[in-house]
């Protein structure tokens, strides 16, 4: 740890997830999503063990969850989206795909959230936009945070960005993320890398971090 001008710069990897400055954030691992990749069982598994080192720490935990406006109150932007993924050319022809309340919506009973532990419903990319989400962390003093989850590429990376934005240290665990395919997941762990400021390891790393405090 550095010390300059009145305060603590973190360094290395157990400093920066030391559990009195940093959250775990678990990326919409929900039962619509997960079964959209092949290996979605097996980011299961890397963000089960995630969350198991994290709650013998006793870090603060954080769940996202996305969901979909109904079509009649939705505005430009989910209405063309809707139609980009579902491959439509009239936003009349598309559903939204997960509704609040519905089972899609729901987090995979494997990660189960505990009631000591935050789940934050969105309907951006960014956990971090128009959530409570930053307000959160600031207010428990935390400064960096753990993610994992569904789909990287797609909002994960979004999530990272803006929380540097916000000047949070992001920390990403690059084996229990999903992406819809290879080339993308490879695509964008590069683009966050070549921030200089993105942490990417393993889970083994980050839990080895965690033990060694």
């Amino acid at each position: 740890m550095k010390q300059a001008f009145g305060v603590s710069v973190p360094q290395e990897l157990k400093e920066i997830c030391a559990t009195e400055r940093c959250a775990l954030m678990i990326y919409d691992m929900q039962a619509g999503i997960v079964p959209q990749l092949a290996d979605g069982q097996r980011i299961v598994m890397g963000c089960q063990t995630l969350l198991e080192a994290a709650r013998i720490a006793g870090m603060r935990v954080f769940f996202t969850r996305h969901f979909y406006l109904p079509n009649r109150s939705s505005g430009v932007g989910q209405l063309r989206r809707a139609m980009i993924w579902q491959r439509k050319t009239d936003p009349v022809e598309t559903n939204p795909m997960m509704t609040q309340g519905s089972p899609a919506w729901e987090i995979v009973p494997e990660l189960a959230p505990r009631q000591d532990e935050v789940v934050i419903d969105k309907i951006t990319m960014s956990a971090f936009e128009s959530t409570f989400l930053n307000l959160a962390l600031r207010d428990a003093k935390l400064e960096s945070f753990i993610i994992a989850g569904i789909a990287l590429e797609v909002g994960i990376e979004p999530t990272v960005r803006h929380g540097a934005d916000l000047n949070l240290i992001p920390v990403v665990a690059s084996d229990a993320c999903g992406s819809k395919t290879q080339e993308a997941y490879e695509r964008s762990l590069a683009t966050m890398k070549e921030t200089g400021e993105i942490i990417l390891c393993s889970t083994a790393e980050i839990i080895q971090s965690l033990s060694a405090r």
